[in-house]
């Protein structure tokens, strides 16, 4: 994907940062950046941005007072990304670096970056940040691959019945074999753990709030956080998750609300049951009166919540 970053020269450290932070993206071949330093001597400064202006896929709008005091930037760069955003020819991804008046724009109808819009310069840990950038563009570049080649609405709306297979409308019953239980059981794991590292990097970012994630090889990951703003050491929480092997009887996913858990112990377990169609984890209610079913992520969305209400923290609903 060719990507186009509209900037203040005012914001050169924030730009080298970013393409720091993107190296991953670039050595993976996911992303081309452009941006105007990379203008050759004797090249035609508009022609070349104008160029890249209709050519580009993707914009990243680095925000800041500068950029906004910029009229080549507002109204010559964002002002032609905006019109190919609205055309479904291109998206605008706005990256707010400094606190500045970019709510009054048209941009405030987009998601920005980082998470909710809070500008780079005031996170704790700038890196963080730029971690939440990465991870968002990541997740749109994999909509993209997935979707195929960018479409117009309106060819999108009469090319959508041709495109779709048939077979997506449909359910087949079918037997789960121990492999098809062994691989579902492993993606599980890596779906929770995954979900528990991209959290605990958020809450690490927070004021008075310190989180770790510790993997502790192949089927087993730890993590911890300190709230500070409690007092009597009774602000800290652990959890250790394991990936059961399937001869053990603890279960499928099971965890304790402890450091480094021995893997023969647990505080509540998750075993893997099907009906003729797919594969999902259960669990007994808080009152043992059923049993529930639920997906990977519906587990590691129960675990976090349960794990830093210990800590004294809370999800906003």
């Amino acid at each position: 994907m060719r990507v186009f970053i509209s900037y203040s020269h005012r914001d050169q450290a924030a730009l080298d940062r970013l393409h720091t932070h993107l190296a991953p993206l670039l050595s993976e071949g996911l992303i081309d950046t452009w941006y105007d330093r990379q203008i050759l001597a004797g090249g035609g400064i508009d022609a070349e941005i104008d160029r890249e202006l209709e050519s580009c896929d993707l914009f990243l709008l680095l925000v800041s007072p500068d950029f906004l005091a910029s009229d080549y930037c507002v109204n010559r760069e964002m002002g032609r990304a905006l019109e190919r955003h609205r055309e479904d020819a291109a998206r605008v991804v706005p990256i707010i670096v400094e606190p500045c008046d970019w709510l009054s724009l048209p941009l405030h109808e987009l998601k920005a970056l980082p998470r909710d819009g809070k500008p780079i310069s005031e996170w704790p840990n700038p890196n963080n940040a730029y971690l939440d950038i990465v991870r968002e563009l990541r997740r749109i570049l994999e909509t993209r691959k997935a979707a195929g080649p960018p479409m117009r609405r309106a060819a999108f709306s009469e090319e959508i019945n041709k495109t779709q297979p048939v077979a997506s409308r449909y359910r087949v019953q079918r037997d789960f074999d121990e492999i098809d239980r062994s691989e579902f059981r492993e993606t599980a794991f890596a779906a929770i753990r995954d979900y528990f590292q991209h959290q605990i990097a958020e809450i690490d970012a927070i004021s008075d709030l310190r989180g770790r994630f510790v993997p502790r090889g192949p089927s087993s990951f730890g993590c911890t956080i300190v709230n500070r703003a409690r007092v009597l050491n009774r602000g800290t929480a652990h959890i250790t998750v394991h990936c059961g092997n399937g001869r053990m009887g603890l279960g499928d996913i099971y965890y304790s609300f402890s450091e480094n858990a021995d893997p023969s112990s647990a505080n509540g377990i998750f075993h893997i049951e099907s009906d003729e169609y797919e594969m999902y984890l259960s669990s007994m209610t808080p009152f043992g009166s059923d049993w529930i079913r639920l997906t990977p992520k519906e587990v590691a969305e129960r675990l976090w919540a349960d794990f830093i209400e210990k800590a004294g923290v809370s999800l906003q609903s």
